[in-house]
């Protein structure tokens, strides 16, 4: 038999499992009706296990839509100034994001992104370390590659598109866009032991550039 507390740990795991569904849902019926937003490659994305998404990133619609074409429940990092938004501050620490200080991820975040990878959760990054200024992709950073080392996460390459265009740095609030995002086939355990880092940071930047140059045909093809 379980104790009390665990009895209540179990709770509100579940009760925080529906409520991440229930954003989720939300985010993609919103993103369905205002973006028309596209999803391709969901196939691609392990069902068990450590992931890591890699994505590129044009604006702070990124997270959110990315995350609700994820089968599974994804973890985000976010800026602690964040936290301290009325509303959205309570929204984002009910899912769990881990909290970035200043000057990059910091120690505590990551620790706790090796936690949750050590337990087989997922966990979504841009390694561009901020919003692009113009829609192109800038050279990526290094830091995930050592987490998914550590781990033994896959690596899910992943671009969106057209999210620069609803929502631009220079813009202060969204605007209207069409979407699509693109996962790409995974990098596993084995494939990433059998390069240096350096090389598999060039290598998932590599791919997620094809992905955006994936949806780019597409979206050019369907006049989107």
């Amino acid at each position: 038999m379980p104790s009390q507390s665990e009895t209540v740990i179990a709770l509100r795991r579940r009760a925080q499992w529906c409520w991440y569904e229930l954003l989720k849902e939300l985010v993609y019926i919103g993103a369905v009706l205002v973006y028309r937003i596209r999803y391709w490659g969901r196939g691609n994305i392990p069902r068990r296990g450590p992931i890591l998404v890699v994505a590129n990133h044009q604006s702070h619609l990124d997270p959110p839509f990315i995350g609700a074409g994820c089968p599974r429940h994804i973890n985000f990092l976010a800026r602690q100034t964040l936290f301290d938004i009325p509303v959205l501050g309570k929204i984002i620490a009910t899912v769990n994001a881990i909290p970035l200080d200043r000057e990059g991820v910091g120690l505590h975040g990551i620790k706790e992104s090796l936690r949750r990878l050590k337990r087989g959760e997922g966990l979504m990054v841009f390694p561009e370390g901020t919003r692009t200024p113009d829609g192109e992709i800038a050279k990526f950073r290094p830091g995930f590659t050592a987490l998914a080392v550590r781990t033994g996460a896959a690596i899910v390459p992943t671009a969106i598109e057209g999210a620069f265009q609803a929502w631009p740095r220079s813009q202060k609030y969204p605007g209207p866009s069409t979407v699509d995002v693109c996962y790409g086939p995974p990098l596993t355990a084995d494939d990433i032991k059998r390069l240096s880092e350096r090389d598999l940071l060039e290598e998932v930047e590599r791919r997620v550039r094809a992905c955006q140059a994936e949806l780019r045909e597409r979206r050019r093809a369907v006049g989107r």
